[in-house]
């Protein structure tokens, strides 16, 4: 699928005054306003809605809603851990093969092409994009599934490091998310998106889109046993866990605080690639 243009399935929104820019317009709508906060502000406020956000275009809610939904049912269809390494062909021919889920309409299909193939950096995601085709696939022989865990990692370097980290740092530093497939992402996505009323912008700022992971070629999330969603806020920087992590020098984020991506300070997130 040759790559869409963002502005196909995106609306500009302003906090205040609320105004909501048509994505029928014909180009990328820029809101210049004394109101609009910085980058850095956004960044460590990522759950809240900002002047400028990105959110999707009314008409695409509907698709994404239901894509959303489906992806859903898939997950608890194929269980967790297989979901993690589905690639987007194989969920398509999963879901057309189990009732329960049922096939991917065209409209679906087109909503989720429009958002892998489209520029994150129009909403304020401004990684780079490891993976690069939406039919992109994960080898079993090329990954092993942590024990206890429902993740997958890739074999060589991501499981060595694992390895090595937890036998130094000890057993209370559990693996909280290994690999992700394209699938996966654009699943966690986009249900971080519904949950904030479609906006994209505020999703980028916790969660890479869908291509943008770099879950996808290696890297891999840790956290505190016993700390459960708490791993993903600021919360696991002042476990013992983390200190070890940094005194031991095994510490590369990939998103430190203030970075300049747009993205959340993610104390948790393993650098490998």
């Amino acid at each position: 699928m040759k790559r869409r243009d963002i502005i196909k399935i995106l609306s500009v929104a302003a906090v205040t005054p609320p105004v909501v820019l048509s994505a029928s317009a014909g180009h990328a709508a820029v809101i210049t306003d004394d109101n609009v906060k910085d980058q850095l502000y956004k960044t460590r406020k990522p759950n809240q809605h900002h002047d400028g956000d990105i959110i999707a275009a009314p008409e695409k809610v509907g698709p994404m809603s239901s894509a959303l939904k489906r992806l859903k049912r898939l997950q608890d269809t194929v269980g967790y851990g297989n979901f993690n390494v589905l690639s987007f062909d194989q969920g398509i021919r999963a879901a057309r093969q189990y009732s329960r889920v049922g096939e991917f309409t065209r409209d679906e299909l087109e909503v989720l092409e429009e958002i892998f193939y489209g520029e994150a950096a129009e909403y304020g995601f401004l990684g780079d994009k490891p993976v690069d085709e939406l039919t992109s696939r994960i080898s079993r022989r090329d990954i092993v599934k942590i024990p206890r865990s429902g993740h997958f990692l890739y074999k060589g370097e991501a499981q060595k490091m694992f390895d090595k980290v937890r036998s130094e740092v000890g057993t209370s530093l559990v693996l909280t998310s290994g690999i992700r497939s394209v699938t996966k992402q654009m699943y966690l996505f986009l249900r971080k998106a519904s949950r904030y009323d479609w906006n994209l912008s505020l999703a980028s700022r916790s969660l890479a889109p869908p291509g943008y992971s770099f879950h996808g070629v290696g890297d891999f999330d840790v956290g505190k046993k016993g700390l459960a969603g708490k791993n993903f806020t600021s919360a696991f920087a002042k476990t013992d866990e983390y200190k070890k992590l940094v005194d031991l020098g095994y510490i590369k984020i990939r998103y430190p605080l203030d970075n300049q991506l747009g993205v959340r300070f993610e104390p948790w997130h393993i650098k490998v690639v």
